[in-house]
């Protein structure tokens, strides 16, 4: 079995070793002490004699290790100040502890700052507040002025937020102008939709709602269109029923479907919309007809394309060869939207700006149908039509 090292030191009559020198014993020092002021002690000391571990807490020492400190303390405690001065192998006899044990003891004791040395390297004891304030005094003023510096260092660093957030904003204003892009001069909005048919590869979804186009833009529109499609690049139109009754657009539908171009109708409002290969869209500014926005967002373009593409599928043909029957569909068509619309309670200027009519004609459309109703006022009509609803026998 191994012998202790804390008892290697005896010899075999339980004497010291002749291995310690015998100044050291009679001097009560430990070998390989440095003699260091308790203010130079620091946690790691401590924690090498207490079994100190990584938590910064000292661990609880076990009794073979806390009875000799407890032991020497008291010893020192119990000894009469006008005695010999204590040292080392005194204690040693007065206890009938070995040397060794006692210099560890002795050794740990001055680390922990409850006891001191004479000037002839004698040891005396020190109250525990004493003890506490002379070790952890200078660990506690480190620690103020490390907190100190970690105050001044997180200044100093939130000094920069501001510049930080700065370039923020910037990068936000940047992205926001890559990706949208707002444009309030009616000549910039003509050169931009000008340029983007010019780059055009693939494709071109076109929504125009509103009925009949204006003869000056139709034209604007005819050579540009005309070009793209020469080009080989697809080109899908929506209108609403009522451009079929425009002369202007009945002549620019019949121009570009000879080079391809799709057009087709629908009878109730959408929104206004032009978008080129999928990629950018020209969308109008609300309450402002010079102005539009130009979106690049590929997640937001990506969604207008699905919402035309619903439109699409609902709408009709559009034929410029009058065709009687087709015309008494539309017809009839716009006449159920009117009905609708009249059912909910929407003004004959409303219905006209929706279905792209004339206030005029929307007018007229009303009378007929406040005709084959029988209605005297719209209130009754509107009456009548929700009782005829409630009347028609469900799917």
């Amino acid at each position: 079995m191994a012998i202790p090292d804390i008892l290697r030191a005896e010899g075999d009559d339980g004497t010291p070793d002749s291995t310690v020198p015998a100044d050291t014993a009679s001097a009560g020092t430990v070998p390989g002490s440095t003699g260091a002021a308790p203010e130079s002690i620091t946690l790691a000391a401590i924690g090498a004699v207490t079994g100190a571990t990584g938590t910064g807490l000292p661990a609880s020492p076990s009794e073979d290790t806390e009875a000799p400190l407890t032991r020497v303390y008291t010893c020192l405690l119990a000894r009469d100040p006008a005695r010999t001065p204590a040292y080392s192998a005194d204690l040693a006899a007065e206890l009938e502890l070995p040397l060794s044990r006692v210099e560890s003891a002795v050794s740990a004791l001055l680390d922990m700052g409850l006891l001191r040395r004479t000037p002839d390297r004698a040891v005396l004891p020190v109250a525990p507040d004493e003890a506490v304030q002379r070790t952890l005094g200078p660990l506690e003023r480190e620690m103020r002025a490390r907190r100190q510096h970690m105050e001044r260092t997180r200044e100093q660093l939130m000094a920069f937020m501001p510049l930080y957030e700065s370039h923020l904003l910037r990068l936000t204003h940047l992205r926001q102008a890559e990706y949208v892009e707002l444009l309030t001069d009616l000549r910039a909005v003509r050169e931009a939709i000008t340029e983007l048919g010019r780059t055009c590869e693939r494709e071109v979804m076109t929504a125009q709602p509103g009925g009949g186009r204006r003869a000056e833009v139709l034209e604007e529109a005819v050579a540009r269109d005309e070009e793209l499609l020469r080009r080989g690049v697809r080109m899908r139109v929506l209108y609403q029923h009522t451009a079929r009754f425009s002369s202007g657009t009945c002549a620019y539908v019949e121009r570009v479907g000879r080079l391809g171009a799709q057009v087709r109708t629908l009878d109730d409002e959408f929104m206004r919309m032009l978008v080129f290969d999928r990629s950018t869209a020209v969308i109008p500014v609300p309450d402002d007809p010079h102005a539009a926005v130009l979106v690049r967002e590929p997640h937001v373009v990506a969604f207008m394309v699905g919402a035309y593409e619903r439109l699409w599928l609902e709408a009709l043909p559009f034929e410029t060869e009058w065709d009687r029957q087709t015309i008494m569909d539309i017809s009839d068509e716009l006449k159920q939207t009117i009905v609708r619309l009249l059912t909910e309670g929407l003004t004959d200027a409303a219905i006209a700006r929706r279905l792209g009519l004339s206030v005029r004609s929307c007018r007229r459309h009303v009378a007929d149908v406040m005709a084959a109703l029988g209605a005297e006022s719209r209130f009754q009509a509107g009456y009548l039509l929700a009782q005829q609803e409630r009347e028609q026998p469900g799917p």
